[in-house]
Order: C-alpha cells, then structure tokens, then sequence
C-alpha cells in the first residue's frame, strides 16, 4: 500500500499547486514593497520607475526564448530554476538600493517570474487530463490568491508591528520562494510529458483565433493594470489603505471561486464562458467610463478583476485544439503576443488619457467587444480539426513556420 506522502508525490498537480503557491511569496513581496523602496532608498523619480516598468515587462516580451532551453533542461527542471530566480532576485532587491541595483534585480525576477508563468501554463496542459484542466487550473489561481493574502498581512505585520526593515522583509520572501523550489527538486520526482515537445518556434494559421484572443486578453488587463486603479486614485481619492483593502477583496474572491469557476468552464465550455465574460467586460469598461460614484467603482473593479478567472478558457481551448507536442513553443509565443499590447498600450493610452480619460475605457470596451466577436468563432466541441466554427480559416498548414533551428 503505497503511503500518503508516495500518493502525494506520484500526482503532477500537487507539485502544480505548490509552485503556485510559492510565487506569491516574491512577487507579492516585491510589489507591495516597490514603489516606498524605490523613493526612500534607491532616490526614483517618475522616469527612473518608468524605465523599470518596462525592464520589467521585457523578459515577458521575449518568453518565447524559453523553448531553446528545451535542449539544456527539463521542462520541470526550468520551471523550478526559474522559481528559485524569482526568489532570488526578490531576495536580493534590498540589499542593492541604488537605480541601477534596482534595474539588475528587477530583471532577475522577472526573467524568472515570466519564464517560470511559461512553463507552468505548459506544463499544465500537458500534464492534465482535458476534462480537470479548467478546474486545476482554477485552483492553481486560488491557491496564489491565498498565498497573495497570507504574504500582504505578513508584510503589514512586518511593518507596523516588528518594525522590520526593507531588507529582511525582501530576504524573507525571496527565501522562502528559493525554499519551496528547492523541496519540490528534490521531494518530486520527474513527471514525463505524454508527448516530446518541439524544440523551436512554431506558428500555425490553424492558431489563430488563439493568438488573437490572447492578444487581445493581454491588451485588456493592460488597461485595467495601470487606468482602473489610478482612476480609483485620481477621481475618487481612494488612500494606500483603500486600495489596498480592493486587492485583498479581489484576491479573497479568487480563493474561493477561481477552483468553481474552473469546474464551471469545465461544465458549459469554453464559447459560452468566454461570451459571458467579454459581454460582462463591455459593459464594466462602459461604465467605468461614466462612473460618478466612488462606491459603484470600487464595485466595478471588483467585478473587472472577477472576470480575469474566466480567462482560463483560452488556456483550455488552445489545449483541445493544439498538436500536443507544440504546446511548449506556444506557451512561449502566446505569452509575448501577450505582453505586446504591455509595451504599447500603456504609453499610447496614457497620452490619451491627459485628453480623455473616458476614451481609454471605451477603448478597453471595444476591445472586449472585438474579443465577443471572435469567442463566437469557437466550435461547441472545439477540437484539431475542428478550430473555428465560421469558415476554414483556421485549416492546418501543409508545413509549421519555424524559426530558431
């Protein structure tokens, strides 16, 4: 009779839910921590926090470069290496309070914190079954939201009641990051993937109503990332406090439902969760353009960071429609058409915000409107073969276009 820890270290989806679990502890850490470090002890004005912004967002960009590690490592093995490099350029961001330390650990980080999202996102869909993969992958959301609340009141209590300083914090939560990453290399075992993934970009014509969707997702969390918040500020004067108390609602709300929402998904499929949420976006984008009251707001962004669960349907689509041994590769692809709209967006919608701040939120509408659109295309039983519902324009290319041999 095999023991409870040979159960538990036989199953992929507890080492899943663990990884989970431990990217919190970092990136929650440096986040909380960033703007009150960078002023107080590295002297940032709004350019040089500009500047890290996007130094940040660049490992995201290039994530499709994480397939030619396919030829070095593991996939297992790169998403515990790039764990233990989120924790360890956390960890060391305290010790380096000067513009140019705070570029270097924030690019550590991020390459780890981007390239082990990758991995995970295709380790994911490779290891889970089809019909557990939404409801997995809604856990997976609701254990980082607990870990998220555990590490926002660990670093309160470090603060206000310990009196700690910005190092220790930062060496604590970057630590115990490492921590985790180490006991999941050497608790678990190697859990082989069904099928030997590709070892170079691949694009196919038959993808791209994933592309777009996925393009058009990360262009929507761009808005609602850098506009709704600071809406919140800029009109209705919500404090560090207030805001503060929205995320910890937010991140609540995802501990217990993303796992319900997941089965859900699983339950009507992915067309119809996905028209459910653009409609709902359109009409939050809407109103975030018009709103006058501070409390309907704070409701809508509520509701707005609600929707983001839905989103796991695109994962789950591109699982039931792709060649199994193309889903590394497009993890990575998928992640930097992602992060396009990150490096565009923001510049170009903050030009229009100094005009209009309204128009940047009926922007966001109609790109959840032109998502609604596209979500009609998906087939009832998406499947290869069977990628689009309104014409063949998704038919299988004769040959991949390849880059990277």
């Amino acid at each position: 009779m095999p023991t409870v820890l040979q159960k538990i270290r036989s199953r992929p989806e507890v080492l899943l839910l663990l990884m989970a679990g431990a990217v919190p502890l970092s990136f929650a850490t440096w986040q909380a921590l960033l703007n009150n470090f960078a002023i107080e002890r590295a002297a940032f004005s709004g350019a040089e926090m500009g500047i890290l912004q996007s130094l940040r967002e660049v490992p995201g960009f290039v994530a499709f470069t994480v397939v030619f590690l396919l030829f070095l490592l593991r996939e297992q093995h790169i998403a515990l290496i790039s764990l233990a490099l989120l924790g360890i350029g956390t960890a060391l961001t305290g010790l380096f309070p000067t513009v140019i330390g705070l570029y270097l650990t924030t690019v550590v980080m991020s390459v780890g914190f981007h390239y082990y999202e990758t991995i995970q996102t295709s380790l994911s869909l490779q290891w889970l079954e089809k019909d557990r993969t939404a409801e997995i992958l809604g856990r997976i959301i609701a254990v980082g939201a607990f870990t998220s609340i555990v590490t926002f009141a660990a670093i309160w209590a470090a603060f206000d009641v310990a009196s700690l300083d910005y190092v220790i914090v930062y060496v604590l939560g970057g630590g115990v990051t490492v921590l985790i990453a180490l006991i999941c290399w050497l608790f678990f075992p190697h859990f082989p993937v069904k099928v030997k993934q590709r070892r170079q970009l691949v694009l196919r014509k038959r993808y791209w109503l994933y592309y777009a969707l996925t393009f058009l997702s990360g262009a929507r969390r761009q808005i609602f990332i850098v506009f709704a918040g600071f809406l919140m500020v800029e009109k209705f004067g919500y404090s560090v406090a207030a805001i503060s108390a929205l995320f910890l609602v937010n991140a609540t709300l995802n501990m217990l439902f993303a796992a319900r929402i997941g089965r859900i998904i699983g339950m009507v499929g992915e067309r119809a969760a996905l028209v459910f949420e653009y409609i709902g976006l359109v009409i939050v984008f809407v109103a975030y353009a018009f709103v006058e009251n501070a409390h309907i707001a704070a409701g809508l962004y509520i509701v707005d960071h609600f929707f983001f669960a839905l989103a796991i349907a695109i994962k789950t689509y591109f699982q039931k429609i792709a060649d199994p041994a193309d889903i590394t590769s497009s993890a990575g692809v998928s992640f930097t058409i992602n992060h396009i709209a990150a490096v565009v967006l923001p510049a170009a919608l903050g030009v229009l915000w100094l005009t209009s701040p309204a128009a940047v939120f009926l922007v966001g509408a109609g790109l959840a409107g032109l998502s609604l659109l596209l979500s009609l295309n998906i087939p009832t039983h998406p499947a290869q073969g069977n990628e689009v519902t309104v014409g063949r324009w998704g038919s299988e290319l004769t040959e991949a276009i390849k880059f990277g041999k």
